[in-house]
């Protein structure tokens, strides 16, 4: 089974939380327990604590429908904010390794 794919984008404040966390409940009603969703916060303006606090809302309601929570596009400074509050430990990334500078892989037009 395909996993859920959430996009968190923009500038992100503690008052999206609700709204995201009713999302991603709503695409969870009755899908089998056991699966992924994949947070893409390659979006995020600034990574900040209220990313981080959207982030570990949105991993409680994964983990209370019985899913897991993985990031997708995830940047240096989200990762440390990630790592500083102890949450690195329960939320997967899986983005691409980054290369040089801190850039991921690939090419660019």
């Amino acid at each position: 089974m395909d996993p859920i794919v959430l996009t968190v984008t923009g500038p992100v404040s503690p008052a999206d939380a609700p709204r995201l966390c009713a999302e991603l409940a709503a695409r969870l009603d009755g899908r089998a327990r056991g699966g992924e969703v994949v947070c893409d916060v390659t979006g995020v303006v600034r990574p900040d604590l209220a990313v981080v606090d959207v982030l570990a809302r949105l991993l409680l309601t994964a983990r209370g429908a019985g899913h897991r929570l993985a990031l997708r596009g995830t940047g240096r400074q989200l990762r440390a904010l990630l790592e500083l509050v102890g949450l690195t430990g329960r939320l997967r990334d899986v983005s691409p390794p980054a290369g040089p500078g801190g850039r991921t892989a690939g090419t660019s037009a």
